[in-house]
């Protein structure tokens, strides 16, 4: 079930960028905000080079939203800053409810919450009853107050093959392409909705196996959030936080990456030696909207990160009701590798 087509997202308009001259200053006064408003910058590996770069300097933190959300509920800061996008903030809040929770932006949403509203979510569960509902954590704290268990698409395979060997099945939303990815991992019987990644989605079969004509001993690394035809061509399929492993533990000195192309700065960092190359996002039937950039995640600037502290806005709030029937799910999914 899918009611929004890629066409009808709103995308943001792109931000204005820094110079070089400014973004040192900007660094330094945000360095020193984060630490008088005992704050932790916790961003995610799409966001800019600069605010991974400002985590890693001032004790915070960078990785994909599963490990974003434990190193949050983990650290000691009054105030989590999360640069991302607003589900990572609402799920920040809700696994450390008595810290103060912000954003470089609030308008920074995903393509694969805007596509599973509630009420409709809520109509397809109600209609399928019978299944064990299982949402992907780039979703909306309402999406996952329904859920029975949220999860991330490192710990996807794993929990799905869990729930299959228990006689579970499975209706899983919204991304499409992974969850079609889990089912044919796992053989477990899986109900889809129709969401996708605008991102991975603009990943082409075509396109990507020019590139592997033209890089022949590159190894691919595809995110499971692409299309099926993408995901054949890959020499490893994975999450953020395994993609960069594959890159760190590979032989091959080329990298074809199909994900979003923030993942270069700590992908570069694992593997300094390899040569990158972001996956094409040409070819039959590309819009090219994204570019193999989330432009959702590119808002999140060193610029609107000073004027969070500087106007005290931009806070993550999510209700006490919400908050009661999202935890159990979240907690499975945060519990689970223990």
């Amino acid at each position: 079930m899918s009611l929004i087509t890629s066409l009808d997202f709103p995308f943001p308009v792109p931000p204005k960028q820094v110079s070089t001259a400014l973004k040192q200053g900007l660094m330094e006064r945000c360095a020193r905000k984060l630490k008088e408003n005992n704050a932790v910058l916790i961003a995610h590996y799409y966001t800019d080079p600069d605010l991974q770069e400002l985590a890693e300097n001032t004790g915070g933190f960078v990785g994909d939203s599963l490990e974003m959300a434990k190193f949050g509920a983990r650290h000691s800061a009054d105030t989590l800053v999360i640069a991302g996008v607003k589900f990572m903030g609402e799920t920040s809040k809700m696994l450390s409810p008595d810290k103060r929770v912000i954003m470089p932006t609030l308008e920074a949403t995903c393509s694969l919450d805007i596509g599973c509203p509630e009420k409709e979510f809520r109509e397809f569960i109600e209609q399928n009853s019978d299944r064990t509902v299982v949402v992907y954590a780039n979703t909306s704290a309402a999406v996952k107050a329904m859920a029975d268990w949220v999860i991330t698409s490192s710990i996807a395979v794993d929990v799905v093959k869990h729930l299959d060997s228990l006689g579970e099945k499975i209706l899983w939303a919204p991304d499409k392409h992974l969850g079609r990815y889990i089912q044919k991992q796992t053989g477990a019987d899986m109900l889809l909705w129709d969401g996708h990644c605008i991102v991975h989605d603009e990943f082409k079969h075509l396109a990507l196996r020019n590139a592997k004509q033209l890089y022949p001993n590159a190894k691919v690394l595809v995110h499971p959030e692409s299309p099926d035809n993408v995901i054949q061509l890959a020499d490893h399929v994975g999450s953020t936080s395994q993609l960069i492993e594959a890159a760190r533990n590979s032989s091959a000195e080329q990298m074809i990456v199909a994900t979003d192309k923030g993942i270069f700065y700590k992908m570069q960092q694992a593997a300094p030696e390899k040569e990158l190359i972001i996956a094409p996002t040409t070819g039959e039937g590309a819009t090219c909207k994204s570019c193999a950039q989330c432009p959702w995640m590119k808002m999140n600037q060193l610029n609107n990160l000073e004027m969070v502290f500087e106007q005290e806005k931009n806070e993550i709030f999510v209700s006490q009701e919400l908050i009661s029937k999202a935890l159990k799910p979240l907690k499975r999914m945060v519990d689970f590798k223990k």
